[in-house]
């Protein structure tokens, strides 16, 4: 089972350039720190892909050890896990996230002064 996950989850950072793996869907998330890694997300204009953790307990646990971090959301870019909410909110406070998508050949929207 456990190799199926790990499968599952290589494939949806592999398949999808920007991935967000969090409790809830983009629209609706379920938690605050899912909803402030889709607003900084939306802000920016990125495309990404939610997948919701909580519908799948197995997952749940999975992406913490695929990843070897303890927490939801997780961000992955182009197949490179990128961090949690606080990491990507200091990121995209210091224009890091930008600069790190934009490298990796995502578009952005440019921050409106």
């Amino acid at each position: 089972m456990e190799s199926q996950i790990n499968e599952r989850i290589r494939q949806e950072v592999t398949d999808n350039p920007v991935v967000l793996f969090m409790k809830g869907s983009p629209v609706f998330p379920q938690c605050g720190f899912s909803a402030a890694v889709v607003q900084v997300l939306s802000h920016l204009g990125v495309e990404f892909k939610g997948i919701d953790i909580l519908l799948d307990p197995g997952l749940r646990q999975g992406i913490k050890d695929y990843s070897n971090w303890p927490t939801i959301p997780q961000l992955y870019v182009k197949g490179e896990f990128v961090g949690g909410c606080d990491i990507v909110r200091e990121m995209y406070q210091t224009g890091e996230l930008s600069e790190l998508l934009s490298s990796r050949g995502i578009s952005v929207q440019p921050a409106v002064a």
